[in-house]
């Protein structure tokens, strides 16, 4: 049997002011998004549960998706966010990891601008303090980071890593040889996993599972099928597809598979990687 888990979702709320990537005026992103808004959809698709991500770079963000996480067995893990840039936030990240659901950290990586961020000395403390305390480190960024995130894998070889949304391949702009040699070389040079996420919106308007395939097949061949995970980046994903969608073009994907390698990157994977109790 296949215990299905979403290992990536979000639920936000705009008006607490602290998304400052959404753009106030988008008729898609800029509204609320609750479990009541996901729960039906996880319950057709028979999704056990799911991994909460960050989307807001502040502690606020975080004990607000804790406590949903309180509120439901539907939420199984929480990737939260403390800011790497100030060290008395080890209080925080203490604090965090001594709740039940509190799994992983995600900088936003992706949306600062020094490329070279993750790599300055003055944020070791916290990529030390991840591993002392068993928190894993989401990594969000684009293809011209993996470079970087290589140098950094390597600096803490006992980090537990998993790469968000495949590192965002630029699928519309045919981007494959920008991008899949550095995801290889995460794969073979790392213990990371990787998110197979993300890679819808990185498509353009009218997408078919042909274009994504390339991407997922590197994927899957350069990690194997045991460290990938499957989540729906929920509802960012919306731009380009419905859940519905995603889940339909994922058992596309996977088609190649054997049971038990798809049953690995549809959940078992999840559980093992965040050490989830579903």
């Amino acid at each position: 049997m296949i215990i299905r888990i979403d290992a990536h979702q979000h639920f936000w709320a705009p008006a607490r002011g602290d998304y400052g990537w959404m753009d106030p005026a988008d008729p898609v992103l800029a509204r609320n998004y609750r479990l009541a808004d996901l729960e039906p959809l996880l319950d057709r698709h028979g999704i056990a549960a799911t991994v909460l991500v960050q989307a807001a770079p502040t502690i606020e963000e975080t004990e607000y998706m804790l406590g949903i996480a309180d509120s439901t067995r539907r939420v199984a893990g929480v990737v939260g966010w403390i800011d790497f840039e100030n060290p008395d936030h080890i209080r925080h990240l203490t604090r965090f990891a001594n709740h039940e659901k509190f799994r992983a950290v995600r900088p936003m990586i992706q949306d600062i601008p020094d490329d070279d961020w993750m790599l300055k000395p003055e944020l070791d403390w916290a990529f030390r303090a991840l591993s002392a305390h068993d928190v894993a480190f989401d990594a969000l960024g684009f293809p011209r980071h993996l470079g970087r995130f290589i140098a950094l894998f390597k600096r803490y070889p006992d980090l537990r890593i998993i790469v968000d949304h495949c590192m965002k391949p630029q699928i519309a702009d045919k981007g494959f040889d920008d991008w899949a040699p550095g995801i290889k070389r995460i794969a073979e040079e790392t213990g990371a996993y990787c998110k197979l996420s993300g890679i819808v919106t990185e498509a353009a308007d009218g997408w078919s599972v042909e274009d994504l395939k390339p991407y997922a097949d590197h994927v899957l061949e350069s990690f194997g099928p045991g460290r990938v995970v499957w989540g729906s980046d929920w509802p960012v994903c919306t731009l380009r597809a419905t859940y519905d969608q995603w889940v339909d073009a994922t058992d596309t994907l996977l088609a190649g598979l054997s049971a038990d390698e798809r049953a690995g990157v549809l959940g078992g994977n999840a559980v093992e990687f965040y050490r989830l109790e579903i």
